[in-house]
């Protein structure tokens, strides 16, 4: 049975975000190490290229771990194909006229389109979009830190 409203963040995420819905975090959630999988060889070349310049950093905040490979590889699969697909576009165009005469939008521009769309859900997952970043406090230890400015003064947590 299909589930209903948000997906739920990762308690990773949460924590980095300070727990802005003050919501008990799960305490029986898995914790798998917080260790960056390995880049599978499948991957095209740009999408490996794309592995390697994020995965450190998301080992480093702890939210990639080894049993995320399949995620970020879609990810990074989505990057190349989406990051091609551009490239096209900028060499030839959005637009070409077909043999009848007629102007039509190459496939290119969905196909870029698309694989965005990929992209911006998976990134929204590991805290890659800048509004997904703002809300992260890395670094800190989070029991410490206050709710908010009234519970400081106020003296709760």
């Amino acid at each position: 049975m299909a589930t209903r409203g948000r997906k739920p963040t990762p308690t990773a995420i949460k924590e980095l975000e300070g727990n802005p819905g003050k919501r008990p975090l799960n305490s029986a959630e898995p914790q798998p190490v917080r260790k960056a999988p390995p880049c599978p060889k499948w991957l095209e070349p740009e999408a490996k290229k794309e592995w390697r310049r994020l995965s450190k950093q998301l080992e480093q905040i702890g939210v990639l771990t080894e049993v995320d490979q399949a995620a970020f590889a879609s990810y990074c699969q989505a990057y190349a194909r989406w990051k091609e697909a551009e490239e096209f576009i900028t060499q030839h165009g959005t637009i070409v006229k077909t043999p009848s005469g007629y102007w039509q939008q190459v496939p290119q521009v969905s196909i870029a389109q698309t694989y965005l769309k990929i992209m911006n859900k998976i990134a929204e997952q590991f805290g890659l979009t800048p509004s997904a970043r703002s809300r992260i406090t890395a670094g800190a230890d989070l029991k410490n830190v206050p709710l908010d400015d009234m519970e400081d003064l106020l003296g709760g947590n």
